[in-house]
């Protein structure tokens, strides 16, 4: 008797088609801290300095575009991150518009660093400096626009911060994240 031998034929079955999302845009990069007070310091001397508010790190990429800058500045400046009322306590119920919190924003283009190859970072995904500086002015006027105090580090310039941080509460913002889908 012969024996018979099955052979296996794997079955191909068409696969869903998968709309193909373009790899996301590197723009602007923000970390947000809520602060009782912050400072930064410049060749030893102070040159900003804030209470309660947020100490606000900026990175200015490559593909910077106008309604990026006007993005970042309405998420942060509404971003309910402030306890609320004593009634509600601990929770996050108001804005830094509510509370008219105080601001501190520094250029922080290490914020872009790639450090997938290698053992120094990369900041290729960061603007050149010119380009850099032409942004993070224009954030800093939209964020003066809002009314609230507004305080800066010196652009391209080594800085010390001091900060103590309120909460700790220390949030990340990534202009490309607004058109990812959300799973």
């Amino acid at each position: 008797m012969r024996a018979h031998r099955r052979f296996l034929v794997p079955v191909t079955r068409p696969q869903p088609a998968v709309a193909a999302l373009p790899p996301p845009t590197k723009v602007m990069r923000a970390v947000i801290q809520r602060v009782s007070q912050a400072s930064v310091i410049v060749n030893g001397g102070t040159v900003g300095m804030i209470g309660e508010g947020l100490v606000i790190l900026i990175a200015i990429g490559r593909n910077d575009l106008p309604d990026d800058t006007a993005y970042l500045v309405d998420k942060i400046a509404n971003l309910r991150i402030f306890p609320g009322t004593a009634d509600k306590a601990g929770r996050f119920d108001r804005s830094a518009l509510d509370v008219r919190a105080e601001l501190l924003l520094i250029s922080e283009f290490t914020l872009f660093a790639d450090i997938r190859k290698g053992r120094r970072p990369s900041f290729t995904d960061a603007a050149p400096p010119e380009a850099a500086a032409s942004g993070f002015a224009g954030i800093v006027e939209q964020f003066k626009a809002t009314g609230l105090s507004v305080q800066t580090g010196v652009f391209q310039t080594h800085m010390n911060l001091e900060i103590t941080n309120d909460g700790p509460v220390t949030i990340t913002l990534d202009t490309a994240d607004r058109t990812r889908i959300h799973h």
